[in-house]
């Protein structure tokens, strides 16, 4: 699945090249790919068709983009909901360029740029959706995801509320990393690769961990997502790229992630991995030592 930094590289994309233009119509290939709008490819065309996209938005890994008011002014009541799932892709190309083998929505503009907006599936379990807008919210927040919480780029997100929340839940650290109510955007490589730079075991209760060690390891978080951000996050394969198609390099860098039998970076002891949850979590035996009671 695609975390914060895969998510906000193609945010930044569709705010450069799609945010600010006019849907002139909207073309729905495969209807599993708006299933989450009840209503159904026809209503959902209809709906989004003359508004003015506003400024792309993210909250840990969903997207949005804002429809402004037909007329008169205030906060957005709806947005287009993006959500990428194992797969999904938000492509910018030439009009008439020829269709991805996979491609599930098409959104044409009203403007002289001949560019479209599509959304390219292979495995459908994505998709894009119509809300209805939390009541006020200046950025247009959907409603349906009003429940995630702030991702630890946010400049909003609140270091000592976190720690709180974390010290009071009975599991274990890479759980609540990964819990999208507590903190977003986290997924199963970066919190890896923040695990190994804290030097904490992937089963380490959260309750025994003090407030340094909470700042040190959203330090290592933010760290390890910047610097994913600036080579385009990470792409084991061709499915996760940016709105012109092209794939991140972060994958050359990580620490943890994918690397079993390799020799730590820090002390040489070969990273092991272990199943956890329907997924692999990859640590050093050495740096990383599991609590007592594991």
């Amino acid at each position: 699945m695609p975390e914060l930094p895969e998510v906000e590289v193609v945010r930044r994309g569709l705010e450069r090249w799609v945010s600010g233009r006019v849907v002139a119509a909207v073309e729905v290939l495969h209807p599993r790919a708006i299933r989450r709008h009840p209503a159904g490819p026809a209503d959902f065309a209809d709906r989004l068709t003359g508004h003015k996209l506003g400024a792309a938005r993210r909250r840990g890994k969903y997207l949005w983009l804002p429809l402004e008011p037909l007329t008169g002014t205030g906060a957005p009541t709806q947005a287009v909901l993006a959500h990428l799932g194992m797969s999904g892709q938000l492509l910018v190309q030439p009009q008439g360029s020829p269709d991805e083998k996979h491609l599930r929505v098409r959104v044409r503009f009203a403007d002289a740029t001949a560019t479209e907006l599509r959304f390219v599936d292979q495995r459908t379990f994505g998709g894009l959706s119509l809300h209805d807008t939390v009541e006020g919210d200046p950025d247009g927040l959907p409603d349906v995801i009003a429940h995630i919480a702030r991702d630890p780029l946010d400049p909003a997100f609140d270091d000592a509320a976190f720690h709180t929340a974390l010290r009071g839940r009975r599991t274990t650290i890479k759980r609540a990393l990964l819990d999208q109510s507590l903190i977003s955007g986290v997924g199963n490589i970066y919190a890896d690769e923040a695990l190994w730079r804290t030097r904490l075991h992937y089963e380490r209760p959260t309750a025994s961990l003090t407030r340094p060690r909470t700042a040190e390891l959203l330090t290592h978080i933010r760290e390890v997502m910047a610097e994913a951000l600036a080579v385009g996050g990470t792409s084991f394969d061709s499915l996760y790229v940016n709105v012109n198609g092209e794939s991140g390099y972060f994958d050359r860098s990580l620490d943890a992630y994918g690397r079993e039998d390799e020799p730590c970076r820090r002390c040489g002891t070969p990273i092991r991995r272990r199943p956890w949850m329907n997924r692999s979590s990859y640590f050093c035996p050495h740096c990383q030592r599991p609590p007592r009671a594991v």
